[in-house]
């Protein structure tokens, strides 16, 4: 996408403001702010590398940046989601008993996808927010949230730290096939639906 920063420009970020640029970028990013934070921190790991920026800092920041977005977007769920779908969920559907419904599936499957949502970009930008609108609870919210921000974050500064610039090319690849697996689980998950209500009826 045209809007997103080029390589070179989160090499200029990250160069001059430090690992500031990790917190504020990965932040804003998993809210659903447009930003490559796989390349952002593939990016910062090479850099790190280098010797170019602080080792634990910048582990510090990714992590904080990426916990701290989970968590804004948990909260945005929790007071303006559960808001909307109270005053407008009857025009759309969504009754008392189907948003217990969704709870209830959240409880016992919907916080593993806080987990491993990270590594599915559009993923992970709703499973914060789908979270706080179904009401659930914010310790079990964190321990998976903040596990699979952790996990992810060490994976992907891991591999710019390990392999540097010759990492490039696999990201795009990896970008790629994730585009397909979210496109492969929408259309899975629109024909789960489908045979559900199906069967209902």
């Amino acid at each position: 996408m045209d809007c997103l920063p080029d390589n070179e420009t989160l090499l200029y970020w990250l160069t001059h403001y430090g690992s500031i640029t990790l917190f504020v970028l990965l932040a804003i990013g998993i809210i659903a702010v447009p930003v490559p934070e796989e390349t952002l921190m593939v990016i910062a790991g090479a850099i790190m590398e280098q010797g170019k920026l602080p080792i634990a800092g910048t582990i510090i920041a990714a992590y904080a940046g990426s916990i701290c977005g989970i968590t804004m977007s948990y909260m945005l769920g929790r007071t303006a989601g559960i808001y909307f779908i109270h005053k407008y969920g009857s025009w759309l559907g969504l009754t008392e008993q189907r948003l217990q419904i969704a709870h209830n599936w959240f409880e016992k499957y919907g916080k593993w996808t806080l987990l491993i949502g990270y590594f599915i970009p559009g993923v992970r930008h709703f499973t914060g927010f789908s979270a706080g609108t179904t009401g659930l609870e914010f310790r079990q919210f964190a321990i998976y949230a903040y596990s699979g921000a952790i996990f992810w974050v060490t994976t992907f500064l891991s591999i710019g730290y390990f392999f540097g610039t010759y990492c490039f090319e696999l990201l795009h690849e990896i970008e790629f096939d994730t585009e397909t697996v979210v496109l492969g689980l929408i259309v899975l998950s629109a024909a789960v639906y489908l045979v559900y209500l199906i069967k209902k009826k």
